[in-house]
C-alpha cells in the first residue's frame, strides 16, 4: 500500500511529527511517499529515520492509495482538493489551531492501527465549481472545497454585487464581499461572517454577505443543484477578486460573472472515530 505523508517539512515541529507517524506505519507492509522537494532537509535533519521514498508531488497524488496530512485545516483542505481526481482518501492529523477537518490528534496515533486494518469510513464532501465568464465570453474554471469569496482584495472597501439563480435576480448587495460556501465551508469564513452551520450531509450552498451595508441582507441557503451567478456591478471598482479556499485568486473585471455550481468531484475524508458531526462541532467550536 502506498501512503503519502504530507506536511510542511520546513517547520521542525511538523517534520518531527511526520517522522513519528512514519515510524508508527513502519510495522505495516506499506510504502511511505514524501515530496522530493523536502529530500535534502529530511536527509540532513534525520539521519536515522524510518524508511521512506521521495517522489514528485504530482506522482504522489497519482499513485497514493491513502494520503495522511499533518497540519491545520488549510493544509488538509489543499490535499483533499488535489486528491479528488482519483478520490483518494485523506486522513487529517491536527497540527493547527482548530483542525476541524482533522480526524486525529497526535495523542491519538494508536488509531492508525484501525486505519491500516481498513476499519474506517469515507465521508464524501461536496465541492463547488466556479466558472469566471468574462466580458468577451471567455471562461476559466476552478474548484473549491470550502468557499468562493468575491471581494475587493486587500482593500477594505464596500463593493456592489448582483446575485442570480437560474437567470433570475435574487438580490443586489452593498457589502465588503460575498461568500458562497459548501456545508464543509459553513464552519469557516461563512460562520465568522454570521452564516449558518450546515451539517455536511445536507445538499446545499450558503450565500453569506460580508459586512453588508443594508439591513435586509441575510445569509440564504440554496439547494446544491442550482446554478448561482454573481456579477460584478461595482461602478467605482474596475477589478474585484474571486478567492477559492483562501488560496487561489482570480481577477474579476466590471460586468464579469462568476457562475457557481456543484462539482462532479468529491473530497474523500477518512473517519475512524465513532463520533458525530455535532460532537466534533461541540469539541472544536466551544
Amino acid at each position: 500500500m502506498k501512503i503519502a505523508l504530507l506536511t510542511n517539512y520546513n517547520i521542525g515541529e511538523k517534520s518531527a511529527a511526520a517522522m513519528t507517524v512514519a515510524e508508527k506505519l513502519g510495522k505495516y507492509d506499506c510504502e511511505i511517499l514524501i515530496p522530493t522537494s523536502y529530500r535534502d532537509r529530511i536527509e540532513r535533519m534525520y539521519r536515522k529515520r524510518p524508511k521512506v521514498r521521495f517522489e514528485n508531488i504530482q506522482v504522489i497524488y497519482e499513485t497514493a492509495e491513502l494520503i495522511i496530512v499533518l497540519g491545520g485545516d488549510g493544509t488538509i483542505m489543499d490535499a483533499a482538493s488535489k486528491s479528488t481526481a482519483r478520490a483518494t482518501p485523506v486522513l487529517g492529523i491536527n497540527l493547527g489551531r482548530l483542525g476541524y477537518l482533522a480526524e486525529l490528534e497526535m495523542s491519538e496515533l494508536d488509531m492508525l492501527d484501525e486505519v491500516m486494518k481498513g476499519n474506517y469510513t469515507i465521508d464524501k464532501r461536496t465541492m463547488l465549481k466556479a466558472e469566471i465568464i468574462g466580458r468577451n465570453g471567455e471562461t476559466q474554471a476552478a474548484y473549491a472545497l470550502n468557499e468562493a469569496v468575491i471581494s475587493n482584495g486587500s482593500i477594505a472597501r464596500i463593493i456592489d454585487l448582483q446575485l442570480s439563480e437560474g437567470g433570475k435576480v435574487v438580490n443586489t448587495y452593498r457589502a465588503d464581499g460575498l461568500i458562497v460556501c459548501t456545508p464543509t465551508g459553513s464552519t469557516a469564513y461563512s460562520m465568522s461572517a454570521g452564516g449558518p452551520i450546515a451539517d455536511p450531509r445536507l445538499n446545499c450552498f450558503c450565500v453569506t454577505p460580508v459586512c453588508p451595508h443594508v439591513m435586509n441582507a441575510r445569509p440564504i441557503l440554496f439547494p446544491d443543484d442550482v446554478v448561482l451567478e454573481v456579477k460584478h456591478i461595482c461602478k467605482r471598482e474596475k477589478v474585484l477578486y474571486l478567492t477559492l479556499d483562501g488560496r487561489n485568486n482570480f481577477e474579476l473585471y466590471r460586468n464579469d460573472v462568476v457562475k457557481i455550481s456543484k462539482s462532479d468531484l468529491y473530497a474523500s475524508i477518512v473517519h475512524v472515530k465513532d463520533r458525530s458531526f455535532y460532537e466534533k462541532m461541540r469539541s472544536k467550536l466551544h
